[in-house]
């Protein structure tokens, strides 16, 4: 049998997602290819999740890439993938949110224009859209196959899809709003998942140049949670001091002078980036990683990590930021701190948990009992009604010991300054403990970090240490 020219085309573009992704790119961009290897390294490993779809093979995973802007990200997984997966499977359902409908919208009219084409009608005439189903939100094809876009928080129900895509979840704006953050999330945890079509098959693909630590990246890659993800990360370029690396690890390989793009994104346009994005900007969007390099506020690289503290400890305090919801977003901690007869800062010891009321007070208690009545215990008493009387219990909870109440002023930012200060010179310790980890890991991200509250009460007994002399006697820890 010979083949025309476009049955050609068909056959070579419907087995290899980057032989279509090639041949339509010209169909909806009006600027020339500019290949690169990540593009047939991302075509390939679409292809493979689709084949396992295809063939009705349990999803193993769920997969995350991170890729910084300009990299051709939407152009493949949002507007090639779909219209290439029609035609091996033109039942295919497809549900695809960003952070706004703009967003969504404008990928989907892209997709459209790739299907309603002239190549493409000629080399799959099978795939024809519904007239009377074809809207930017919602179209079908004439065998049941359909794209619905929508942005985040937007209504999907009643529909449900073989493929969920999650194109930039969330808004670099957004990324500054803890109330966004949990928006988004939300959606991401309750919504979308019950969207799919079957829940052993369907695949969640999420694209996002990361921006928080608690975007929807961090929170599906977070081990704590236990989701089988498949994390692909290829920053924008590699730098030794960067804690984030190239994912898989053998992608290095590819990247030239340290470069994932060298013609599109070369040095002096990422110089001009790192300029215009400014430090935390350039790190999380570019580098795909949501902490500036060297630390963000706190610099942990130079927090002193022992097994003991360097010297006599001649003052300390237990400071707490209490939480009162058992389970709930925040933490209950409390950080005991304490200065040398040098002036050195040494965290002593954390204790956190998300408790209620009464398993908080037993805690409080009985660091008190451990801690000594030598050790102050600073309690933070938030403003309302319920502030006041959550404080209050607290102190009848520790009659006998020496507690110290006040109302935190300024944003957290400002409050953690002096204690920022101190670790930026080099002049604080932090005890070798199994809490440590989490710790320095709370600090490293502040103030983009998903919790605050072990900085926060880091910084009021900090605070609280540095305006208080120290006894004439001291002694010994």
């Amino acid at each position: 049998m010979i083949l025309n020219e476009h049955q050609m085309v068909a056959s070579i573009t419907r087995d290899s997602f980057y032989e279509f992704f090639l041949e339509f790119w010209k169909q909806i961009i009006d600027e020339p290819l500019v290949p690169n290897w990540h593009i047939k390294y991302l075509c390939d490993e679409l292809q493979a999740i689709a084949e396992r779809v295809f063939k009705r093979i349990p999803n193993p995973h769920d997969t995350v890439v991170n890729v910084p802007p300009g990299s051709s990200k939407s152009t493949i997984i949002s507007q090639m993938f779909p219209a290439w997966v029609w035609t091996r499977m033109p039942e295919a359902q497809f549900i695809c949110v960003s952070y706004a409908e703009r967003v969504a919208l404008k990928d989907a009219l892209r997709m459209r224009d790739i299907v309603e084409c002239e190549l493409y009608q000629k080399c799959f005439p099978q795939i024809t859209l519904r007239e009377d189903l074809n809207t930017k939100g919602l179209f079908k094809n004439k065998l049941r196959g359909y794209r619905l876009s929508a942005g985040l928080g937007g209504q999907i129900t009643g529909e449900h899809g073989h493929f969920l895509l999650v194109d930039d979840p969330l808004d670099p704006e957004q990324s500054y709003s803890e109330a966004e953050l949990r928006a988004v999330n939300r959606f991401m945890d309750t919504t979308l998942p019950s969207r799919k079509v079957d829940k052993l098959v369907t695949t969640m693909i999420v694209v996002q140049q990361r921006l928080h630590q608690s975007d929807p990246s961090g929170e599906l890659l977070d081990p704590a949670r236990g989701k089988s993800i498949k994390h692909i990360c290829l920053p924008g370029e590699i730098r030794t001091e960067s804690t984030i690396k190239v994912a898989p690890a053998e992608l290095e390989q590819f990247y030239k002078d340290g470069l994932l793009d060298p013609v599109r994104l070369p040095k002096v346009v990422l110089e001009k980036m790192e300029k215009d994005l400014g430090a935390y900007g350039y790190s999380s969007q570019i580098l795909q990683d949501p902490v500036p390099l060297g630390g963000g506020q706190i610099q942990t690289d130079k927090i002193q990590i022992v097994q003991a503290p360097p010297d006599v400890i001649v003052k300390r305090v237990r400071a707490w930021d209490k939480a009162g919801t058992k389970d709930g977003g925040a933490y209950s901690v409390g950080v005991e701190m304490g200065f040398t007869r040098s002036n050195q800062v040494v965290i002593l010891d954390v204790v956190r948990g998300q408790w209620g009321s009464i398993e908080r007070e037993r805690t409080i208690k009985q660091c008190a009992r451990i801690d000594g009545i030598g050790c102050p215990i600073l309690i933070e008493i938030e403003g309302g009604s319920g502030g006041k009387e959550s404080g209050e219990e607290t102190v009848r909870n520790l009659m006998g010991y020496r507690v110290i109440t006040f109302h935190p002023t300024g944003d957290k930012e400002s409050r953690a300054y002096p204690f920022s200060s101190q670790v930026g010179g080099g002049n604080v310790y932090c005890l070798n403990k199994p809490w440590t980890r989490d710790y320095i890991s709370e600090l490293r991200f502040f103030p983009h970090s998903k919790y605050k509250d072990q900085v926060d009460a880091t910084s009021s007994a900090f605070n609280y240490l540095a305006a208080v002399k120290p006894k004439r006697r001291a002694g010994a820890f």
